[in-house]
C-alpha cells in the first residue's frame, strides 16, 4: 500500500500548473518509476500528488522541427525514446543511452522527462543529453521559458524547476547533432538493472576524410554531484588524428572532473574509469562515424 493523501488527475498541461499553484506541497508524477518508490520508503509517506500521466497527446512523443532540431516530450518513455525512428536516424547515441535504463519494466513506464526532472548524475539520460546541449522549455502561469542544460542542474537531487513549473519539452538543437557520432558507455556493478557507477557519453564530428576530429562533445555522470560537460578534454583533442585523440581524452578529461568516493566506488577507481572510459567512447563514436581505427 501507499500512503498518499491525495492524488489529482490532470486533464492539460495549463490543469497541471493550475493544481500545482493550489497546492504548494504537491509533487507530479508521471510514470511514477522515482516518486512511488519513494513513497513506499516512506521519504514521501501522504504526500499530495497531481498526475499527468494522461497528458500523453501533449506531453509524448518526437518530433524534428521544420528547422531540424529534435523535440522530445517528456512524457516519452525510455521505451519510447529507444526505438523511435527520429531518434535511430538522428541521434541513435540518445536511445543506446535510455535503453540501459533499468529492466524492461522500467523501461516501458519510466519517462525521459522524469529522469531529467529528478536531478541525480546517475540518470543514464543525463550525460548524451548533456553532450548533446539540450535546452529544457518549462511552461508556468507566467509562460514559457528555456534553460540550457548546462544550467539545470543546481545539486544533488536539484534542478532549475519551480514548484509551480512543468517540462513541457526536451529540445536538440540541429547544431549538436547533426554531422555527429556517439557512444554512450554506462559502467555498474552489474550488466544489468543497476544505476551507474560511472556514465560517459561522447559525441564526435569527423573531417572529410575521417581521420581526424573536428569537434568532439564529452559529457559525464557520477564524475560529480551533477553531469558535466568536459570542455578541456574536448578542446584538447579538437584538430587532432582519431588515434591520437583517442589517447589523450581520457588523460584530459580528468582535470574536468570531481568524482567522489561512495559504497559504489572509490573516487580513485571512478578517476580510473574516466580516463579508460573517455577513450573507449570516442573510439567507438569515431567508428560509427566512418573511421578505421
Amino acid at each position: 500500500m501507499y500512503d498518499i493523501a491525495s492524488i489529482y488527475q490532470a486533464r492539460s498541461v495549463a490543469d497541471a500548473i493550475r493544481a500545482l499553484q493550489a497546492d504548494p506541497s504537491a509533487l507530479v508524477i508521471a510514470g511514477g518509476t522515482d516518486v512511488l518508490i519513494k513513497v513506499r520508503e516512506g521519504k514521501l509517506a501522504g504526500c499530495s500528488l497531481v498526475s499527468i500521466h494522461g497528458l500523453g497527446e501533449e506531453l509524448s512523443g518526437v518530433t524534428q522541427a521544420s528547422g531540424g532540431d529534435i523535440e522530445i516530450g517528456p512524457l516519452t518513455t525510455f521505451r519510447g525514446v529507444a526505438f523511435d525512428p527520429v531518434i535511430r536516424r538522428c541521434i541513435p547515441v540518445l536511445g543506446e543511452a535510455v535503453d540501459q535504463a533499468g529492466g524492461p519494466q522500467l523501461r516501458a513506464a519510466g519517462t525521459i522527462g522524469g529522469n531529467v526532472c529528478n536531478g541525480i548524475t546517475s540518470a543514464d539520460s543525463a550525460s548524451t543529453l548533456m553532450a548533446l546541449g539540450a535546452v529544457l522549455r518549462v511552461r508556468s502561469p507566467r509562460g514559457e521559458r528555456e534553460v540550457p542544460i548546462a544550467q539545470w542542474y543546481k545539486g544533488v537531487g536539484k534542478v532549475d524547476l519551480a514548484h509551480e513549473e512543468l517540462l513541457v519539452k526536451i529540445v536538440i538543437p540541429r547544431a549538436n547533432c547533426e554531422g555527429y557520432t556517439g557512444h554512450y558507455i554506462k559502467y555498474a556493478m552489474r550488466s544489468a538493472m543497476d544505476i551507474a557507477t560511472l556514465g560517459v557519453s561522447c559525441l564526435v564530428k569527423l573531417s572529410a576524410d575521417k581521420r581526424t576530429v573536428e569537434e568532439a562533445r564529452l559529457a559525464f555522470g557520477v564524475a560529480g554531484p551533477v553531469p558535466m560537460r568536459a570542455c578541456g578534454a574536448e578542446a584538447a583533442v579538437r584538430g587532432l588524428p582519431i588515434g591520437e585523440a583517442v589517447g589523450r581524452i581520457g588523460r584530459a578529461a580528468l582535470e574536468d572532473v570531481h568524482p567522489r568516493s561512495s559504497w559504489r566506488a572509490s573516487k580513485e577507481f571512478r578517476l580510473q574509469l574516466v580516463e579508460e572510459l573517455s577513450g573507449r567512447a570516442l573510439r567507438e563514436a569515431a567508428r560509427k562515424g566512418g573511421a578505421q581505427i
